[in-house]
């Protein structure tokens, strides 16, 4: 882990920290360190030493999460603020070690009970027909809500059998190339004997014609010691 990564999961964790805590209107620090953030992390993109990609994302997400906080406090009705609530997604792990829950999903979890309780305290002041209006756009939330969970339950589920028809795929790939390599050996071993076999041919055909050779000149040389051998026996014979 590169030094300039170390100081973003400080500043990460100090910003985290904040939003989880009350804050005042006046409040102005968790806005600018929110900002360094974002500038951090397009730079730690683009240094050498960045980490993976899979906790680059995980960085991104908790970002925009404190980024999408920031502009839901904003908000000015407490609906509004629910609602703004319910696209937020926090990360999925937890930003230093001695965290047992993610910060982010902490902060959530606080933010959306403290936009729950804003939303009752509206409610009681409201005439019957607004509260009518208000519970209704409070199950029309619910709902929303309801969806993006079993969104995120969907989402968890693709991204689980896409790593398990990865694994699968590798282990088939692996498993080819094992096959493949023991075939390609078996090639390199009948060649070398092929080779052995083509060589010891070679020889004895080369053998067998030198045999052959020898045996037709002993026949020539014959054939010509008996000619001679005919021509002056059968004048003495005369």
């Amino acid at each position: 882990m590169s030094k300039y990564e170390i100081n973003f999961i400080r500043l990460l964790s100090r910003c985290e920290t904040m939003a989880s805590e009350k804050r005042g209107e006046a409040e102005w620090r968790l806005e600018k360190y929110v900002a360094a953030l974002v500038d951090m992390l397009v730079a730690l993109r683009k240094s050498p030493s960045k980490p993976t990609q899979e906790i680059l994302t995980e960085y991104t997400r908790k970002v925009d999460f404190l980024k999408g906080l920031l502009e839901a406090e904003k908000l000015t009705s407490p609906t509004e603020k629910a609602l703004a609530n319910q696209f937020l997604a926090p990360g999925r792990t937890p930003t230093i070690a001695n965290e047992r829950m993610p910060a982010t999903k902490t902060v959530h979890i606080q933010s959306k009970a403290r936009c729950t309780g804003e939303m009752r305290d509206e409610l009681l002041v409201l005439p019957l027909d607004e509260r009518q209006s208000a519970a209704e756009l409070d199950a029309v939330l619910q709902h929303h809500h309801n969806l993006q969970e079993k969104l995120a339950e969907d989402m968890l589920n693709l991204a689980r059998n896409l790593k398990n028809n990865t694994l699968a795929a590798q282990n088939i790939i692996k498993q080819d190339n094992q096959t493949l390599s023991q075939s390609m050996r078996q090639a390199d071993l009948n060649f070398e004997k092929l080779k052995t076999e083509s060589e010891r041919l070679e020889q004895h055909t080369k053998k067998s014609v030198n045999w052959l050779l020898w045996l037709m000149l002993i026949l020539v040389s014959f054939t010509f010691i008996s000619m001679i051998l005919f021509i002056r026996i059968f004048p003495r014979l005369r």
